[in-house]
């Protein structure tokens, strides 16, 4: 990756190639071209760092103007990369398409039907109605709080997933978070702390207390109920997210070296200078589902009767029952259970993690689903979902399986400008998104990304309202199995209430039906701890 310096070589390079043409023309030795081709490109190199549309121009000044030519000179192949289905071509080309016209409000509609392979096995769609409805207040909501909840949040159906300030940039975050707020829906925070820079921005916050406790810990990294009070405090917190795994990384925790410490990022998560701040794999705070249960009550007391949820990423299916049982057990329950799928992204996630450690979204979300169902609990309890939700059709597709609401990490920063650089790891993101190097965030202009972001929020749920009243209903809660179809192979298709029913509700307290191994494992199941009745997984 180029360093700061080797970023600004072609301005200075121009810089010294007009000095001598200057001279040159000065002595009667050459024309006056190169002095105003040499002239012109220095205008274009200071114009680059002035404009406020462009990332990549803002941090390679003259050198970022390559990467538009080629796309010019090969609309062809740019056109494949946002269109294909080959595997070898990342997910997100095309979505990251779509993410940046409904980020500037440019016409999304497209000639000559679909670009997908309508015949390949895989391929889904929703069902449409011969009576559609016609949806003129697409702000869409879902009111968040249980029976013990005081203060329920009503929350927009589709939010920014969690991201950490430090995974971040401070202008990455500011600019999410201020879109947040014009657009009336919710940040979450990642389990990095609230920052001054989500502070600023005076967006509603997700407040996600992970493993490290980071803005609510003791100096020796425990959980502190009162830095957590006065954390959970503020107006601007509507809800409290514990961070039991993540997808992309189940089952593991994180350093963060040093070195990479700033003032900042030590203030938003209460940490010291100069030590490497580690997250552990596992909670100290509780360590059995019980104990999780009184736990989350604690949360719940302490911010004074707010929402108080838990996110996790599916694995020993078993372990997600041992917590229900623990529900029933002491009639207390979360608020709400974010369903993170493996498929989420992270820039710190071992290759071997990211594509086989974890149970992808659908799965992980018709098991949460309809377990809740099976023990009467589902209409006490909201499910959120997380794992490359960027489409309208993406929103649907997954309220249709059973979620309340959606959380979406990559389609927000797409908004804000990350061209998928893969350079998350290394402080030098090219457009300012993910890094802490404070001139390579100046590519970010606030202001202008912000309202990106609002408009990405705002476009998406006008388009899922479009196909919510395509399929005649009024709010995109209503979505069931029914109305997805897939395509299995060229000829056969199949309805989701085959592939992903919503299980009779009760059915695991009543022990009356045994499809796809829920009774099973509910009978292996234990509230007094997370270890299986017969030594098994």
């Amino acid at each position: 990756m180029i360093s700061l310096g080797l970023r600004y070589v072609p301005m200075l390079l121009v810089g010294v190639g007009l000095l001598t043409a200057v001279t040159g023309f000065a002595a009667g030795f050459w024309s006056i071209a190169p002095v105003l081709g040499f002239a012109a490109l220095l205008a274009l190199g200071l114009y680059d760092l002035r404009q406020s549309r462009h990332a990549i121009l803002r941090n390679y000044p003259i050198l970022g103007h390559l990467r538009y030519f080629f796309e010019t000179i090969r609309p062809e192949l740019r056109q494949y990369l946002l269109e294909s289905d080959d595997e070898e071509v990342p997910f997100s080309r095309e979505s990251r398409a779509i993410v940046y016209q409904r980020a500037k409000n440019v016409e999304d509609k497209r000639p000559f039907g679909t670009k997908k392979r309508v015949y390949d096995g895989g391929y889904q769609w929703l069902t449409h109605s011969i009576r559609p409805k016609k949806i003129e207040d697409t702000d869409f909501r879902v009111r968040i709080g249980g029976p013990a909840c005081k203060h329920p949040y009503n929350a927009s159906v589709y939010n920014i997933s969690a991201m950490s300030f430090g995974a971040l940039s401070a202008n990455a975050i500011l600019a999410l978070n201020l879109g947040a707020k014009a657009g009336g829906f919710a940040h979450d925070t990642g389990e990095g702390g609230i920052s001054r820079y989500h502070r600023m921005g005076g967006g509603d916050l997700i407040f996600e207390v992970g493993t490290g406790y980071f803005g609510c810990r003791t100096s020796e990294g425990q959980f502190d109920p009162e830095r957590f009070r006065a954390t959970a405090a503020d107006p601007q917190v509507k809800m409290i997210e514990i961070k039991l795994s993540q997808g992309a990384k189940p089952g593991q925790g994180g350093v963060l070296p040093a070195a990479k410490i700033t003032p900042e990022i030590a203030e938003a998560r209460g940490i010291p200078m100069g030590v490497d701040c580690v997250s552990p794999a596992t909670h100290s705070a509780f360590s059995t589902p019980l104990e999780m249960m009184a736990f989350i009550a604690r949360l719940r007391d302490l911010s004074g009767g707010k929402p108080v949820g838990f996110k996790l990423c599916i694995g020993h299916r078993r372990e997600f029952m041992c917590i229900v049982r623990a529900m029933l057990e002491t009639d207390i329950t979360p608020d709400f259970i974010v369903i993170d799928g493996k498929e989420g992204g992270t820039g710190a996630a071992p290759l071997e993690f990211a594509n086989h450690m974890g149970m992808p979204l659908v799965e992980g979300l018709t098991f949460a689903h309809n377990t809740l169902r099976g023990v009467d609990l589902r209409d006490r309890i909201r499910l959120g979902a997380s794992g490359k939700l960027i489409h309208a059709f993406d929103i649907a597709r997954t309220l249709a399986l059973g979620a309340d609401w959606c959380n979406s990490a990559r389609g927000f920063m797409f908004a804000v400008g990350c061209i998928q650089a893969q350079a998350c790891h290394t402080n030098h993101c090219p457009t300012g998104v993910a890094t802490q190097d404070k001139s390579r965030q100046k590519a970010i202009v606030v202001p202008n990304k912000a309202e990106r972001v609002y408009n990405f929020h705002k476009n998406t749920l006008k388009a899922l309202g479009d196909m919510t009243g395509a399929a005649g209903l009024t709010h995109p809660g209503g979505f069931l199995p029914r109305h997805l179809m897939m395509r299995v192979n060229d000829r056969d298709m199949v309805t989701g209430e085959e592939v992903n029913p919503y299980m009779p509700e009760g059915f695991l307290l009543r022990a009356d039906d045994d499809r796809f191994g829920y009774l099973e494992r509910w009978r292996r199941s234990s509230s007094s701890s997370f270890e299986p009745l017969d030594g098994g997984i």
